[in-house]
């Protein structure tokens, strides 16, 4: 075998050696494709929700509703129906009224349409019903339910994930590298200090981090905030420490600079896709809901989003906030126990 034969062949040693590149090029492609596969499988269509506006005809107008297969009905308050149509999670309201109730849709829901055609129908199958050209629809549109609104809370939770997860983890790797976390071990220093440190000076980063998603997130796309700045920058710091606290023991892992890479990735890639930050989790079949709820970028995507678009209190958010709490405080446990110096 001749100098070119012999190069090449220590370039794929290099490469065969190096985990991390036959992660990408073999287990991630694979991957993907499963996570993706799962979250838009083919399935039957799901019914339709409306809401029936709370009132003295609202029963019989439900009962008509509910016969149809195609529709799932129910009561609500009509300022929580409102509400609901502006979340995205009902496709019409019908408010009674006489002689004839008024539908309301929102124009920039592809579901409205289906749905003001189910709800004539079903309303016009009987004479005392009004009949289908009868039941006025009037477009209403609020911010809170596109899909710009939904995407930014998920985009702000990546972000405090990454960000915390790059900024922690490679900076102790190349300082065990380069010999000086053995001479801080060295000294009087208090090794829990060392890593509160790395905790603290991330989260006034992430406070900047969240302040700049909230300002051009309104300013560019009028995203709303029915919730509160400080509670939404209060779970956004405990996001962010969160994953400090995760970079710290992705870092007792990873012996070089090259490895890092590879196990930041392989903690944050899943969780981009299964937490909901493109598209919502609950498109993953229910027998991966459990996993998924448990993950921390998932409690802090609910959290956030809880916040900006439904106007949450924090004093609601305990399952969620038990989950990221959990999540920096074991891996803190972990680090302090087994981090390796040298």
């Amino acid at each position: 075998m001749g100098s070119l034969g012999q190069l090449m062949l220590m370039r794929l040693r290099v490469l065969w050696r190096q985990p991390e590149v036959l992660f990408w090029t073999f287990v991630f492609p694979v991957a993907t494709t499963l996570v993706l596969g799962l979250a838009f499988r083919n399935s039957a269509l799901e019914p339709v929700r409306v809401a029936v506006a709370d009132g003295p005809e609202a029963p019989a107008l439900l009962a008509r509703l509910q016969g149809v297969p195609e529709l799932e009905a129910r009561t609500l308050d009509v300022t929580e129906a409102r509400r609901q149509l502006a979340r995205g999670r009902v496709s019409l309201v019908l408010l009674p009224g006489s002689p004839n109730p008024e539908a309301l849709v929102d124009p920039s829901q592809p579901e409205g349409r289906t749905a003001r055609l189910l709800v004539s129908q079903a309303l016009a199958a009987t004479p005392d019903m009004p009949r289908l050209e009868a039941v006025k629809a009037t477009p209403v549109s609020e911010p809170g339910n596109r899909y710009v609104d939904f995407l930014i809370p998920g985009l702000l939770g990546m972000s405090l994930m990454s960000s915390s997860l790059w900024a922690l983890a490679l900076p102790l790797v190349a300082m065990r590298g380069g010999k000086l976390l053995k001479r801080l071990a060295g000294t009087p220093m208090s090794r829990a200090h060392f890593f509160l440190a790395f905790l603290l000076a991330r989260t006034v980063f992430a406070a900047l981090e969240v302040a700049f998603f909230c300002a051009f997130a309104r300013w560019l796309f009028d995203v709303p905030m029915f919730g509160n700045y400080l509670a939404l920058l209060g779970v956004g710091l405990l996001g962010a420490m969160c994953f400090a606290s995760l970079a710290l023991l992705v870092s007792i892992r990873a012996r070089s600079e090259e490895s890092v890479g590879g196990l930041v990735n392989l903690v944050s890639m899943p969780m981009m896709f299964l937490s909901g930050v493109f598209f919502a989790s609950e498109n993953f079949p229910g027998w991966m809901q459990p996993f998924i709820r448990v993950l921390p970028l998932t409690a802090l995507n609910d959290s956030l989003r809880s916040i900006m678009l439904e106007g949450t209190s924090v004093l609601t958010l305990g399952a969620p906030l038990a989950v990221l709490a959990v999540w920096t405080i074991l891996p803190m446990v972990a680090t302090l126990r087994w981090f390796r110096w040298v």
